[in-house]
């Protein structure tokens, strides 16, 4: 079968880079640890918090490949239950910012006037504050818990996709297609969903990408200052937050954890690298 030529130069810029293919190796592995992490990890009984003192805080060896932590958790099976709930938070967390920030930034670009200004401020009022001690005190605020750290994360990260977008808006609302549109009478919205976002989604599908490792850290942050996820749920930055308290003696219970959320967040970013590679022309001109 003779793959299409843009399917080819795809995978021809992906190969050429040993950064682009680490971060497919990475997210790869990420992926198929939460899809099939219920299936292969060797302990079952540990991912509901079942306790077992008698090999509490027992060093890497061949029945706990990664060791076990206070209470005789295999941290191996927790490590990679902890794989599905973070992905699935990461991608909850950057499709939701996405949805909402992505249709106020492209009508702000689209429409300007009053509307590009209100939206705009709002936008810059959140960014006044950095993120993560934004996200802080809306789970302050909240109180502690994993949905609530989704929410807070959200409300941070809408504005990066707001001003993406209108500047796309804007670059692209110029162009002759617009006015022709909007000349044969085509409702804002129309223009919008058939013209101005096709023409968006190269910079927000590399955005979304190195984003998904970003809330990964940062709901793993949360976890680790005790406002995110709550034991026995098996979260890396939760892991680390507990497993501080056990250093230097006892490493392996929190080298583990923030291995993998150095392997998730590097590999979302690499991968964000090479799609930009692929969808952007300009960055592998020469």
């Amino acid at each position: 079968m003779i793959l299409p030529r843009r399917l080819r130069l795809a995978i021809f810029l992906l190969t050429r880079s040993f950064a682009s293919m680490l971060g497919i190796v990475l997210v790869t592995v990420i992926l198929g640890l939460a899809l099939l992490g219920p299936v292969i990890v060797p302990y079952p009984d540990h991912v509901a918090g079942g306790i077992d003192l008698a090999n509490k805080l027992q060093s890497p060896s061949a029945a706990h490949w990664f060791g076990t932590d206070e209470v005789g958790h295999d941290i191996l099976t927790r490590v990679i239950i902890g794989a599905r709930l973070s992905l699935l938070v990461g991608i909850g967390i950057t499709l939701a910012a996405a949805a909402i920030g992505v249709p106020l930034g492209i009508l702000a670009g689209l429409v300007g006037g009053p509307v590009r200004e209100a939206i705009m401020r709002l936008t810059d009022l959140f960014l006044s504050v950095p993120g993560l001690v934004l996200a802080i005190a809306l789970v302050a605020a909240l109180g502690p818990g994993i949905v609530n750290a989704m929410i807070a994360l959200i409300l941070v990260w809408w504005p990066g996709y707001v001003r993406l977008a209108d500047s796309k808006a804007l670059s692209i609302r110029a162009e002759p297609y617009i006015e022709a549109a909007r000349v044969a009478g085509a409702p804002t919205f129309r223009i919008l969903w058939r013209h101005v976002l096709p023409n968006s989604l190269s910079p927000l599908i590399v955005k979304m990408s190195m984003d998904v490792g970003q809330a990964i850290l940062a709901v793993a942050s949360l976890g680790f200052l005790g406002l995110g996820a709550k034991p026995p749920t098996p979260e890396w930055g939760a892991m680390i937050s507990i497993a501080r308290g056990y250093l230097p003696e006892w490493w392996w219970y929190a080298v583990y954890p923030g291995a993998f959320i150095y392997a998730a967040v590097l590999g979302f970013n690499l991968l964000g690298d090479g799609l930009r590679d692929i969808l952007d022309p300009r960055s592998h001109r020469g």
